[in-house]
C-alpha cells in the first residue's frame, strides 16, 4: 500500500519557504521576547489619549507597529502548524504565540476604551488638528459605531486576556481533525490498497472516476467522522455558546447582528444571498444531478457521487508546472503589476503543494503585512487543483496589492468582499482555456470545471451558511446543540436543496463536521457573495476590456478603506440590489442548459 509521507520526507521544492518570515526557531522565539519587551512603549500612552490629536496619532502608530510584528510571529506559528499539526514543536509554538497575543491584546485594550470614552466630537476635532490621523479616519469611525456595544474598560481587558481560551473550540477541532483522526485504508477497482485521509478524500478520491474507490473511501471517511460526532458537536456547541453569550453581554439584538457588524453587511444583504441562491439555484442543480446520474448510468445519484467527473476520459492529468503556466497565461489580462506577483508566488516558494501526515486540509492564502503571501494546497494532479490554485492566487494578488498601497490598519477589506478576487481568477482561467480552442468537447470540459467552482461556492459553502442560520436561530432560543440535532438540521438543509435528485444517506448529514468555516463566524455565505460579484466582473472584463480591469485593480488596491458595498460599486456591481445575485444564478442555469445540450 502506498503510504502518506511525513513532513520530513516531502520534496522541499514543493513546500513553502517560511525562512522568509524567520530564519530559525530561535529567531522566532527571540522576536516573541522582544515583542513583549516592547509593550511598555505603547502602554506608556495609557490615560493620555484625551490630551491631543498628536498624542493619539503617536499611540495609534505605535500600536500598529507592534501588531504588525505580532501578526508576523503568529502567522509563522500558524503556518508551521498547518504544514504539520502532529509536530509537538508546532503545537507548542501555537500555544506560546497564543499566550503572547492574548497578553498583547489585554495590555492594549485601553486604546479603544479610551477613544470611546472621549466626549462627542472630540475625534473630529483631533482629525482636524492632526493631518497624520487621516489614515486612521475610517478605523476610528468604525470603532465609534461599536460604542453602544462596548463594555467597561476592565471587562474588555479581561476578555482580551482570554483570547487563547476563546479560540479553544477551533483549536480543539483542528487538532482532532488533523492529528487524531485516522481512516481505514480501502481498495480501488484494480485491487490496490489506498490510504485515506481528510486531504486525500476531499481533493482526490471524492472526485475519482473509479466508483469503487469513490464509494469505499466515502464509507471509510464517514465511519471515522461518525465516531467523533459527539465530541465535535460539544466543541462546536461551545463555540456557538461563546458567541451567543458575548452578543447578549454586549447588547446586540441577536448573535447574527453581532457577527455581521464587523462585515458592514445588513441583514437583508445576508438573507438575500442565502434565500435567492438557495431557492433559485436548487432547480438548476437538481437538473445537473439528474444529468450526472444519467451519464454515469445510475438510477439516482448518491451523495458520494456528486463530485464524480462527467467526462473522466477527457480529464488529463496536469502537473504543478503546467498549471502555473496556464494560470499565468489566463491572468495576462490583469496587467504586468498583477502578473508579476503571480510569477513570484509560483517561482519563489510561496506555495506548499504536497500532502503529508498532519497537513491542513483544503486550501488557503495567508498574507501578513510587510511580508509576502503564503498559499497552502494539496495538489492532486487534476484540473480542480489548478482552479483551486488560481483561486488562492487571487487572494494573494489582492492582499499583496492592498498591503502595498494601504497602511496596516486599512489593508483588510470586509469578509463580504474577500472571496470576489479569488473566484474571479477561476472564471478568468476558464475563459482563457475556452478561447484557446474551438473543440466542443473541450468547451464541455471547461463548463464542467466552472460547475465545480459554482458548486463549491454556491452549493457547498451556501448550504453551510443555511445550516449556520438554523444553528444561530436555535442558539438564540437556547436550544441545546447535540450531534443528533446538528445532523438533523444538516440533513434537512441538503434535502430541501436537492429534493428527489440525490439519494442522501445518513453519512451526508455529518458534513457539518468537515469544514472549519463554522468556527469563523458568518464566513461561509461570503463565498457566494464573492462569486456573485466576480461573475458580474468577469462579464465586464470580457465586454469592456481594459477599463473594467483598471477599475478592478483600483478596487484591489483600496484594501479596507471602503465598505464592501462601496468596493463592489466602485467595480461596477451593486450588491444592495438582488439583481446581480439572480443574474449569477441564471448564468449557472445557462451552464446546465449547455451541458444538457452537449451531452
Amino acid at each position: 500500500m502506498k503510504t502518506r509521507q511525513t513532513r520530513d520526507q516531502v520534496a522541499v521544492e514543493y513546500t513553502w519557504n517560511l525562512n522568509d518570515l524567520f530564519e530559525s526557531q530561535e529567531a522566532w522565539e527571540q522576536e516573541l521576547v522582544e515583542i513583549v519587551q516592547h509593550l511598555p512603549v505603547v502602554t506608556a500612552f495609557k490615560g493620555q489619549l484625551h490630551t491631543s490629536g498628536e498624542t493619539l496619532l503617536a499611540c495609534l502608530e505605535a500600536n500598529e507597529a507592534i501588531h504588525v510584528r505580532a501578526n508576523i510571529a503568529a502567522t509563522y506559528a500558524r503556518l508551521r502548524s498547518s504544514e504539520d499539526g502532529t509536530n509537538p514543536q508546532n503545537q507548542a509554538n501555537s500555544a506560546r504565540v497564543g499566550d503572547v497575543v492574548s497578553q498583547l491584546n489585554a495590555a492594549l485594550s485601553f486604546i479603544p476604551s479610551e477613544i470611546l470614552a472621549l466626549p462627542e466630537g472630540k475625534i473630529e476635532s483631533f482629525l482636524a488638528e492632526e493631518p497624520g490621523l487621516k489614515v486612521f479616519r475610517k478605523s476610528l469611525n468604525d470603532l465609534l459605531e461599536t460604542k453602544p456595544y462596548r463594555l467597561s474598560a476592565e471587562t474588555e481587558e479581561a476578555f482580551a486576556a482570554m483570547g487563547e481560551v476563546f479560540s479553544a473550540p477551533y483549536n480543539i477541532y483542528a487538532r482532532g481533525k488533523l492529528s487524531d483522526m485516522s481512516f481505514g485504508p480501502v481498495h480501488d477497482s484494480e485491487g490496490n490498497e489506498r490510504p485515506v485521509s481528510f486531504a486525500l478524500f476531499e481533493t482526490d478520491y471524492e472526485m475519482s472516476s473509479d466508483p469503487t474507490l469513490r464509494r469505499a473511501s466515502y464509507e471509510s471517511f464517514s465511519k471515522t467522522l461518525a465516531s467523533y460526532q459527539n465530541s465535535f458537536a460539544a466543541v462546536y456547541a461551545t463555540e456557538v455558546k461563546r458567541q451567543t453569550v458575548m452578543s447578549r453581554l454586549r447588547g446586540y439584538e441577536t448573535v447574527t447582528d453581532m457577527l455581521l457588524k464587523p462585515q458592514q453587511v445588513t441583514l437583508d444583504m445576508y438573507h438575500n444571498i442565502l434565500d435567492i441562491i438557495g431557492n433559485e439555484l436548487a432547480p438548476h442543480m437538481r437538473r445537473y444531478a439528474k444529468l450526472k446520474a444519467k451519464e454515469l448510468g445510475l438510477e439516482k445519484l448518491a451523495f458520494c457521487d456528486l463530485k464524480a467527473p462527467l467526462d473522466p476520459e477527457f480529464s488529463p492529468p496536469i502537473t504543478i508546472e503546467e498549471a502555473g503556466q496556464k494560470i499565468l497565461a489566463s491572468l495576462q489580462v490583469m496587467g504586468p503589476e498583477y502578473t508579476a506577483i503571480m510569477e513570484k508566488a509560483l517561482n519563489e516558494r510561496w506555495i506548499d503543494y504536497v500532502d503529508n501526515v498532519g497537513k491542513s486540509t483544503g486550501a488557503f492564502c495567508s498574507t501578513t503585512y510587510s511580508k509576502h503571501s503564503y498559499i497552502l494546497i494539496t495538489w492532486s494532479g487534476n484540473m480542480r487543483s489548478a482552479f483551486t490554485l488560481a483561486h488562492e492566487l487571487g487572494h494573494c494578488g489582492h492582499f499583496m496589492l492592498a498591503t502595498r498601497e494601504q497602511s496596516f490598519t486599512n489593508s483588510r477589506p470586509s469578509l463580504y468582499f474577500i472571496e470576489a478576487p479569488s473566484t474571479l481568477n477561476e472564471l478568468l482561467l476558464a475563459q482563457h482555456i475556452v478561447e484557446q480552442s474551438d473543440d466542443p468537447r473541450l468547451k464541455r470540459w471547461v463548463i464542467l470545471q466552472l460547475m465545480n467552482t459554482y458548486y463549491h461556492n454556491f452549493v457547498t459553502h451556501l448550504l453551510e451558511a443555511r445550516m449556520q442560520r438554523k444553528v444561530y436561530e436555535a442558539a438564540q432560543k437556547d436550544v441545546p446543540l447535540t450531534a443528533k440535532q446538528l445532523s438533523e438540521w444538516k440533513g434537512q438543509v441538503l434535502a430541501d436543496f436537492w429534493g428527489d435528485a440525490v439519494d442522501l444517506d445518513a453519512a451526508a448529514s455529518l458534513t457539518w463536521m468537515r469544514q472549519p468555516h463554522y468556527y469563523m463566524g458568518l464566513y461561509p455565505y461570503t463565498y457566494a457573495a464573492g462569486l456573485t460579484a466576480s461573475t458580474a466582473m468577469a462579464a465586464s472584463i470580457k465586454e469592456e476590456g481594459q477599463p473594467a480591469v483598471d477599475r478592478w485593480i483600483e478596487v484591489l488596491k483600496a484594501g479596507g478603506t471602503l465598505t464592501p458595498l462601496e468596493l463592489m460599486k466602485k467595480a461596477g456591481v451593486d450588491m444592495s440590489d438582488p439583481q446581480p445575485i439572480r443574474e449569477a444564478v441564471a448564468y449557472v442555469g445557462s451552464l446546465v442548459d449547455e451541458l444538457e445540450r452537449l451531452f
